[in-house]
């Protein structure tokens, strides 16, 4: 232990010695040349991690900058969802709005008659009836035999009432018979739907002519329908099977697959004929 003590201040002398020598030997430039040798790889080595971190900071940057342009393309996406809904919303506004103004137009140049909208909520889908059920029913006074229409002409006519919805027969269905007249040459007969969906004028008489274009309009013979009210117009014409009558293609202006608001005319109360039919021999 006694020897150990001069030893270490032997070697503290000596490192205290060195330090000084190196620290004046810095002072008068004798270390420059090895300060310069070694300051070049720690250049080096100080402009390679400034390039490494630049980098980083650069990927740093760039995954924040996609995890924003994520963050905004899904708030875009969600704009544009609901921008796509309010379109919507407006075009089927706009949709009712024309067919409310055709309709609210058609009441206006028909004052003679009472009107009841109704709205098309269900269709016949069976085949053994053409007909459409409306929201409307008896507790609206809504009663069967009362006509159809729109602004385009005749759709039918009710045929059942619930308490809160009825069934309209259309003129398309092939057991609906509608007494109609030619509007220009004034020849009768009766429209009668076709199991294709489409419309026929029958029982023409061969002398009365039949112009194609003609418009086709409700005569109001046997008290079924008022008269005056479009059916459709004529596309052609032909002597019938029998050949004693003449028959004539008729195209309805209304599509019927695609009906949704209609009118229904309150004040039109179908005429009972019964009393007037020829009596039985006895």
């Amino acid at each position: 232990m006694l020897r150990s003590a001069p030893s270490r201040l032997i070697v503290f002398g000596v490192f205290s010695f060195i330090m000084l020598g190196i620290f004046f030997a810095s002072l008068i430039g004798l270390l420059s040349p090895i300060e310069s040798l070694v300051s070049l790889p720690l250049g080096l080595l100080q402009q390679a991690f400034g390039g490494i971190t630049r980098q980083v900071s650069e990927v740093l940057s760039t995954v924040a900058d996609l995890q924003d342009l994520r963050r905004r393309n899904t708030e875009l996406e969600r704009a544009l969802i609901n921008f796509q809904a309010e379109l919507v919303e407006l075009r089927e506004l706009r949709a009712d709005y024309q067919r409310l103004a055709a309709l609210q137009n058609y009441r206006g140049a028909n004052t003679d008659k009472q009107f009841l909208a109704a709205t098309v909520i269900g269709r016949d889908t069976t085949g053994l009836l053409r007909s459409i059920i409306l929201d409307r029913g008896s507790r609206d006074g809504v009663r069967v035999g009362m006509p159809v229409v729109t602004e385009l002409g005749l759709v039918g006519r009710i045929y059942r009432v619930g308490a809160t919805t009825s069934q309209v027969q259309l003129i398309t269905d092939t057991n609906s018979f509608v007494n109609a007249r030619l509007q220009l040459t004034r020849a009768e007969g009766a429209v009668q739907g076709t199991a294709a969906g489409g419309l026929r004028m029958l029982y023409i008489p061969l002398a009365d002519e039949v112009r194609d274009g003609d418009s086709v309009v409700t005569s109001g013979i046997g008290g079924k329908f008022p008269r005056g009210i479009l059916i459709g117009q004529v596309t052609s014409s032909r002597l019938d099977d029998s050949k004693l009558f003449k028959e004539a293609q008729v195209r309805s202006l209304i599509d019927f697959n695609r009906l949704e608001i209609v009118l229904i005319i309150t004040n039109f109360e179908p005429a009972d004929l019964t009393t007037f039919s020829t009596p039985t021999a006895p």
